[in-house]
């Protein structure tokens, strides 16, 4: 009964319903008749044209859905408790990261695993983990403090001030933070015209007032801006890495330690039932090796 509401509620079709479950409508019509009765509530309203949730139903629908979320995973708890890893594990990760590192690493771990999937969501919305029904989010550890959810550190990140050859060429290099506050500097999700760097150096703290005439939420697009000679850019190692090898970029003030907003790992966020499960454990481990191996 749960699922045929649940089907019905989201789809806002009987008809649709059944051929997601592989019943005749007859059979979801039945089933939702019954919960009604059961309930003592109408959950649906319906005319010759439509049909759509009642406020009952709306406020029965989340319950409804963590309900069928709690039975899949004791399903799959069962299933987890034979010797061979089974299954689909839900991911998602911040896009840069996981474009530049995860995505490197899957292959070889599914390649190791021929039983189990992987669906890989990526997206730099803070998504909500249990309610997207995801096992594992790969997140910045800044952004990684949600309750009811087991954090474990995957990778650390080296957060660096990089600018391009002809930037340094044209505007000098900087000796020291407090210069960059008359700099063009490159900003990841700046959200007004100015923004402030923090940084250390042994008992020094620092805390600069840097500008831009570009502000962009995506840290490739920093990355390629820096590459430019559009100004100096704060990364991490995982984008520069390469081009400081190649003389691409320049680090700037490398005796200066950087502390943004996004703070300096990331952190796999997952429900404590989904740790439960044997193949989300291997997953953690796996990239933990893999990352503390350097083998992307």
């Amino acid at each position: 009964m749960l699922a045929a509401f649940v089907s019905v509620a989201q789809t806002l079709s009987v008809g649709r319903s059944a051929i997601e479950l592989n019943v005749v409508k007859s059979v979801i019509s039945k089933r939702i008749a019954q919960l009604e009765r059961h309930l003592g509530v109408t959950l649906f309203s319906r005319s010759t044209r439509r049909i759509a949730l009642t406020a009952a139903g709306e406020t029965y629908l989340e319950h409804a859905k963590n309900a069928l979320a709690e039975l899949a995973a004791g399903g799959e708890m069962m299933l987890s408790m034979r010797s061979e890893l089974r299954g689909r594990i839900r991911l998602t990760s911040a896009v840069s990261w996981g474009q530049r590192v995860l995505c490197h690493l899957i292959p070889e771990f599914l390649k190791r695993h021929p039983d189990l999937e992987i669906d890989l969501v990526l997206a730099d919305r803070l998504v909500d983990v249990a309610y997207e029904r995801f096992d594992i989010a790969l997140r910045w550890s800044a952004s990684s403090s949600a309750k009811d959810l087991v954090a474990t550190p995957v990778s650390e990140i080296d957060w660096m001030v990089t600018a391009s050859p002809e930037y340094l060429a044209q505007w000098g290099q900087p000796e020291q933070p407090d210069e960059l506050a008359d700099r063009s500097c490159l900003f990841y999700r700046g959200r007004s015209r100015d923004e402030w760097w923090s940084m250390s150096s042994e008992s020094t703290q620092k805390r600069i007032k840097v500008q831009s005439r570009y502000h962009v939420d995506n840290p490739e697009a920093v990355y390629e801006a820096c590459l430019q000679g559009l100004g100096i850019a704060q990364l991490p190692d995982y984008l520069c890495n390469a081009s400081l090898e190649d003389g691409s970029l320049i680090r700037v003030l490398p005796e200066w330690v950087q502390h943004t907003r996004f703070g300096n790992q990331i952190t796999a966020l997952i429900p404590p039932e989904r740790m439960q499960l044997a193949r989300n454990r291997v997953f953690i481990e796996f990239l933990q090796q893999s990352l503390l191996n350097n083998q992307v």
